[in-house]
């Protein structure tokens, strides 16, 4: 779980460095965040602009292509991945704040299947059947939810069966659109993302002490255009209100 401490710690140097008067401002903050939270965070970007008048524009996608967009100058305010790795090529090119850093929220894997499959899966061994013949995962060099999804199948000892049978996408909304479409038999993505689906069903979540560890960091990125704006909705990220919503769209606190 995330140590209420460092919640605060960070709360406070948010507090402490936005200037008197900035609560309203109106301006633009620009968020680069993982593709996996894009429901949640549209709707933080509304409560944000009624609480300070903000506008939040989201760059959602895979957090591999995000952080090279940063890394060439892409005008970020805020960066907020779906793995730690990727903040980390941020930090030791000295493109984050590191004040701000704080691991915010955690995911699992499952297996989803289009709604009406007849597909069953007692376990991730399924995958390996006759009958499953293609199965979607997010781009596995690059991609965090591909990445993750490549050493939980390596941990099993699946992944080597499997290689043929891959189908790699952008990100780990297009891998669930494929299965959505019913192009793809399965497909590995978070469960975050299998629950906002009426498309897909759950056949196997990956139990979490099995899995990866899945973390989502976010910072304020160094040279943005609206760093005022950038601490006060990161704030509301870490505060109360917003770890509901995340709640209700199935993450759960860092570990």
């Amino acid at each position: 779980m995330i140590r209420p401490a460092h919640l605060l710690r960070v709360a406070g140097l948010l507090a402490a460095s936005l200037p008197a008067g900035a609560r309203l401002a109106g301006g633009e903050v620009m968020v680069f965040a993982a593709a996996s939270l894009s429901d949640a965070l549209r709707e933080l970007a509304v409560i944000e602009q009624k609480a300070t008048g903000d506008t939040v524009q989201l760059n959602l996608g895979a957090s591999s292509m995000l952080a090279r967009q940063i890394e060439a100058g892409a005008p970020a305010d805020l960066f907020f991945s779906a793995d730690e790795a990727k903040m980390d090529e941020l930090a030791k090119a000295g493109l984050i704040d590191p004040a701000t850093r704080c691991g915010l929220l955690s995911n699992s894997l499952v297996i989803v299947v289009a709604a009406d499959s007849p597909l069953q899966f007692r376990s991730a061994a399924d995958l390996a059947r006759t009958g499953v013949r293609r199965i979607a995962i997010a781009e596995s060099a690059s991609v965090p939810a591909g990445i993750y999804a490549r050493e939980y199948l390596r941990k099993i000892g699946l992944w080597d069966r499997l290689t043929a049978k891959l189908v790699p996408t952008e990100n780990v909304r297009a891998a669930l659109a494929v299965v959505e479409s019913g192009d793809v038999d399965a497909g590995i993505v978070y469960r975050t993302d299998a629950l906002i689906s009426r498309k897909v069903r759950i056949a196997w979540e990956v139990p979490p002490t099995d899995g990866p560890l899945i973390s989502y960091p976010v910072a304020v990125v160094k040279g943005g255009g609206n760093p005022a704006g950038a601490r006060r909705f990161l704030a509301l990220l870490l505060s109360p209100q917003g770890r509901a919503v995340f709640a209700k769209y199935g993450f759960r606190a860092a570990p």
